[in-house]
């Protein structure tokens, strides 16, 4: 128990019961100071305060304050005290509430010494636990302070971007180097989606998550060769080893990321540059990991890419991008998503497409920002800029993305698409639904003529056929329909009015009264007398 006495309190305003549990259990011998009792609330909470225990026991029911409202107080005061709950049966709801407001654990009355010892003891070997996670922070954070010197940090740091000679055997045994100074291999390690995926993490624990991962791969690295890591920005790292030749690299890059993924809930991406004989080659070497870590683009990370596999590189083929452009635009223009959404999967899966090295992930970078930039100048001729702020930022995040990985912006392009697409079809149909609606209003103004198909879709500059099928769809019936069920409810209030039915045929455009009774009946059942005659 590390030699940690722990500081119990007991509270209870039955005096036999707290005195039995002070006096009657040898706490010492369990590593337990019995440090105070108390009899009601109000004196429990001075008791805890001035004693600040690891432990207390409380009543839940005492005069002056109760033990739901001593526990809130007590753990503001001191977290990581551990309350453990008196209760009789009938509190068992109290008892739980005090659980929620952050109490240890109960205990039902009556209860027995053995009852009391042993929750006693599991709240001491919880705290004892706490403090040792706690002691292990504190070391590791003591660990991290007294680690990878600034001096070293700095000295590789030049050797990275500037070729030097031989390096003096004084400045290198003086930063105590475990590194022979010849035969090397430079990688770079890049922790992957960091900023995506834990920009909320709190400083502090970052710092530590860092400062872990880079033990590991320190660890890992010492289990084939010599090497030191050292940090280069918020979360890249850049490793030195010695080695015999590419391959080799290659093995301890692999290594460093499968011990990450294992031991940790991270993964880092990991490019390796070509052996460097000396110390005036590492800058060569820094510059080949750099590329090779560049390509994580296309993996997405966790994993290692040799320099050696990009030696020889293709340009993709700019014509099965552009060839494809003008129909994705067109299909983004009339907000068809059906065609717009395949055409970019397939343009960006030609980027990718066919054998040999894939192109250099800024060339890539360039062709995505530069069509999203197409696609909301599309927008832009169809909407007012001012109606286009959620796309003028996601333009933005597509553009100043930064090294995401070919999956994700893949992703912000196809989502751009498909709202674009959305957006078109439905300012399409609002437009649809307006002209039908002024259709509507048209014909309940020109019921006197002779209402053909033909007539209305002149008056909106449509053909019949496309005319009747957005009448269609908007109003749910047909041209027709509509027609003769505005015409015979006009008549019905005309007929109710006592117009003549000749003069309310030829009022709704009827050159006949014969006519316009048969199609009255057929509408209603009756004739117009009829209608009349069972209304009035």
């Amino acid at each position: 128990m590390n030699g940690k006495r722990m500081k119990l309190c007991v509270i209870d305003d039955i005096k036999s019961v707290a005195d039995m549990i002070t006096t009657r259990i040898p706490w010492e011998e369990h590593g337990i100071e019995a440090a105070g009792s108390a009899l009601d609330g109000d004196e429990g909470l001075e008791l805890v305060l001035r004693v600040e225990p690891d432990i207390v026991l409380s009543d839940i029911r005492m005069p002056r304050m109760d033990g739901l409202e001593m526990t809130s107080r007590i753990l503001a005061v001191l977290p990581h005290c551990k309350v453990i709950i008196l209760s009789a049966y009938t509190d068992f709801a109290y008892a739980q509430q005090a659980i929620r407001l952050g109490a240890f654990d109960f205990v039902k009355k009556p209860f027995s010494v053995k009852e009391i010892t042993d929750i006693v003891l599991k709240a001491r070997d919880a705290r004892l636990e706490e403090m040792q996670e706690r002691a292990h922070v504190q070391a590791m954070e003591q660990k991290m302070r007294d680690s990878l010197p600034v001096l070293r940090q700095e000295y590789f740091h030049l050797l990275m971007h500037h070729s030097t000679d031989i390096p003096s055997a004084a400045r290198w045994e003086f930063l105590q180097l475990d590194l022979e100074p010849r035969n090397f291999a430079v990688l770079i390690a890049e922790i992957d989606h960091l900023s995506e995926k834990y920009r909320d993490m709190p400083v502090q624990e970052m710092e530590l998550v860092r400062f872990s991962l880079q033990n590991i791969m320190e660890e890992t690295v010492a289990g084939f060769t010599k090497g030191i890591i050292f940090r280069e920005s918020m979360n890249r790292y850049v490793v030195v080893i010695n080695c015999r030749d590419d391959a080799e690299a290659l093995t301890v890059a692999e290594a460093c990321c499968v011990n990450i993924a294992t031991y940790t809930k991270f993964t880092i991406s990991i490019g390796t540059g070509l052996y460097a004989a000396g110390v005036g080659e590492l800058p060569r070497s820094y510059t080949q990991a750099l590329k090779a870590l560049s390509y994580h683009f296309y993996t997405g990370g966790n994993g290692a890419l040799g320099f050696g596999a990009l030696t020889r590189e293709r340009e993709p083929v700019p014509e099965a991008f552009s060839a494809r452009e003008q129909d994705l635009l067109f299909a983004l223009r009339s907000g068809n998503k059906d065609k717009c959404i395949p055409l970019l999967e397939g343009m960006l899966d030609s980027l990718t497409a066919g054998a040999g090295v894939l192109p250099a992930p800024e060339y890539v970078e360039s062709l995505c920002c530069e069509l999203a930039s197409k696609l909301f100048r599309v927008l832009l001729e169809l909407f007012p800029h001012d109606q286009l702020p959620t796309f003028e930022a996601r333009l933005e995040t597509i553009k100043s993305a930064g090294p995401v990985s070919f999956q994700r912006l893949r992703e912000l392009l196809l989502e751009f698409a498909r709202e674009g697409c959305e957006r078109v079809e439905g300012s399409r149909r609002l437009e649809s639904r307006r002209i039908i609606l002024e259709a509507m209003s048209y014909i309940r103004s020109h019921l006197h003529l002779d209402l053909s198909l033909e007539h209305c879709a002149r008056q909106f500059n449509f053909s019949p056929g496309y005319f009747s099928n957005l009448f269609k769809k908007e109003s749910g019936m047909s041209f027709q329909h509509f027609v003769i069920q505005e015409k015979m409810e006009k008549a019905k209030a005309m007929l109710l009015s006592d117009h003549q039915v000749q003069e309310i045929a030829r009022e709704l455009g009827y050159e006949h009264r014969r006519y316009f009774s048969e199609v009255f009946k057929k509408y209603t059942g009756h004739t117009p007398s009829e209608f009349r005659e069972a209304n009035l």
